[in-house]
């Protein structure tokens, strides 16, 4: 039986510059041998009748907190922002056990979180993980996304080497006995250090290690060979996306060793890439946006309104 657990809600009271009401979707996660329903937490600002929708989608091991700085310049631009957690992160359920958590779950359980909220129009902005499974959605679901906006991210199939940085993460995450959320959300960042309120942020979904079997597993589940179980299906994602002809940026840090080299991929492979202003946000590690939220807002909020 699939045991989830919840993050209290008390952990979420009182962050700073995070003045959302919780939404929940719930998604259906019944497998042969359990009958489990799943809470997916998002949150939904800016006006609800707005012509452009951001979806934000955040990677590991944050939540849809990562982007605090930013929402408020979507929402001054006049675009609605939805932010999901993604399942075993932030407010969204946990199962508990590692082996519960498959890539292609993860694709499933947003899919069903997006058709459920019956989201269109959308601007994709999706980094890390939030790349791996937003992508497929836009390689699964073309019809409902108007841009995409991808940084630091990639969908992997094996065929490539992965980065010695990936590894050695992949390494970490399985090996280390203490697996700190804000310190690793600190080494993923080039200010230094950050605010007491973002640690603690960042570290409020995981009371304790029980509910960090997502995030602990997270790194394994992309693919690195062409043998792993999600490498043909991202093979097939790309045939999708190599016909994918609606704007799509790319918005890379000058710093992260982890995802470098992407978005020129990106650039030669989607059609959608050809005549952006794809840009190198300067002064940035892995999460940007910790490090440059107010040029990577902007590249977004231009790109937006050069491609309406």
């Amino acid at each position: 039986m699939l045991k989830v657990l919840q993050t209290p809600d008390s952990r979420f009271e009182g962050l700073i510059d995070w003045p959302f009401e919780p939404i929940y979707t719930m998604i259906d996660a019944t497998s042969a041998s359990d009958a489990v329903t799943l809470r997916v937490h998002h949150i939904d600002t800016g006006p609800i009748d707005a012509a452009e929708t951001v979806l934000c989608m955040h990677g590991e091991p944050s939540w849809s907190y990562l982007y605090r700085k930013m929402i408020p310049r979507f929402v001054a631009a006049g675009h609605r922002v939805i932010a999901p957690d993604l399942i075993g992160f932030g407010r969204s359920d946990k199962p508990t056990e590692t082996t519960d958590y498959t890539y292609e779950r993860h694709v499933d359980w947003m899919t069903q979180w997006l058709v459920a909220n019956d989201l269109k129009n959308l601007t994709l902005v999706c980094q890390d993980w939030g790349g791996l499974i937003g992508l497929r959605l836009v390689a699964a679901m073309p019809e409902r996304f108007a841009r995409v906006v991808a940084a630091n991210t990639f969908l992997n199939t094996g065929d490539r080497a992965p980065s010695e940085a990936f590894m050695a993460w992949r390494k970490y995450s399985q090996e280390t006995p203490v697996f700190n959320v804000s310190a690793i959300m600190q080494g993923g960042c080039k200010i230094k250090p950050l605010a007491d309120s973002a640690r603690v942020a960042y570290d409020a979904p995981f009371p304790d290690d029980s509910y960090k079997a997502g995030a602990r597993v997270f790194p394994t589940l992309v693919p690195i060979s062409p043998e792993d179980p999600s490498a043909q299906a991202n093979v097939e994602a790309w045939k999708s996306l190599r016909k994918f002809e609606k704007p799509f940026l790319t918005a890379f840090s000058d710093s992260d060793p982890v995802t470098a080299g992407g978005d020129k991929y990106m650039q030669r492979e989607i059609p959608g890439c050809e005549g952006q202003a794809h840009t190198t946000i300067t002064n940035a590690s892995h999460f940007l946006q910790e490090d440059a939220d107010e040029a990577f807002a902007d590249a977004i909020n231009k790109f937006i309104n050069a491609n309406k």
